[in-house]
């Protein structure tokens, strides 16, 4: 049996903060999760799936009693705010309709897509759809990576590759993976590439150094309503 671990799910409240943040009595907590899930799907449908492609690669909750805060991470900020904030303020508006509260959205830039394991994932998932070859696409895609300045990465596809009758798993890895090291700070992304024969999945892994080498980008983890990083090896 594997002794595989969610790399987020490892470093939950360690050197991770949960992505989403609020307080509920037991009687409203699964409403309130129902409520999280929906939101989520309804603005991954419409700045992933929906072209043209926004790249949001995390969507962080805040509540209050009062207010709804929504956080986007995206390498394309332009396309979610839209001319003049338009696009922004109707997705507030039918948030706010959806879900019957006050709704504030606000943006945070990637500024470097190739350093995010989920933009890469869903970059890989999208050059598969379009019949790519698999072995290239993740052989470059692992390259980029590391010319952007990882530490390390690997790309796990698995599916029907090329059209197989038998769904088979192509694993590449570039550079160091410290796995089971809470200290190091490891993005985790998946994604999944629609093709003709069924669905194949993608896994990354990129490793970005020690948390306390300074390797985080503050403003993002500041925004994002700081995390619980632990300092220092324990």
């Amino acid at each position: 049996m594997g002794q595989k671990t969610h790399p987020f799910g490892l470093r939950l409240g360690v050197t991770e903060a949960h992505r989403s943040r609020w307080y509920a009595p037991k009687a409203l907590y699964g409403e309130l999760l129902v409520e999280d899930q929906k939101i989520r799907g309804y603005l991954d449908r419409r700045l992933n799936r929906t072209p043209p492609n926004a790249a949001v690669s995390d969507i962080h909750i805040e509540r209050t009693r009062e207010e709804l805060k929504i956080i986007i991470r995206t390498a394309r900020p332009g396309l979610v705010i839209g001319p003049k904030g338009a696009e922004v303020d109707r997705m507030t508006e039918e948030l706010q309709y959806m879900t019957g509260r006050k709704v504030a959205i606000s943006i945070i830039e990637i500024k470097n897509p190739d350093m995010d394991a989920q933009l890469v994932a869903e970059s890989v998932a999208e050059q598969l759809s379009k019949r790519a070859s698999f072995r290239r696409a993740v052989k470059s895609r692992c390259e980029q990576v590391m010319q952007q300045g990882a530490k390390g990465v690997r790309i796990q596809i698995s599916g029907r590759l090329g059209g197989a009758e038998m769904s088979r798993t192509l694993d590449n890895r570039l550079g160091s993976l410290p796995l089971s090291t809470l200290q190091a700070n490891i993005n985790y992304g998946f994604a999944e590439a629609k093709t003709t024969y069924g669905v194949i999945g993608v896994k990354t892994w990129i490793y970005k150094g020690l948390y306390e080498e300074g390797q985080e980008d503050e403003t993002a983890s500041n925004a994002a309503g700081g995390r619980a990083r632990a300092r220092g090896r324990r």
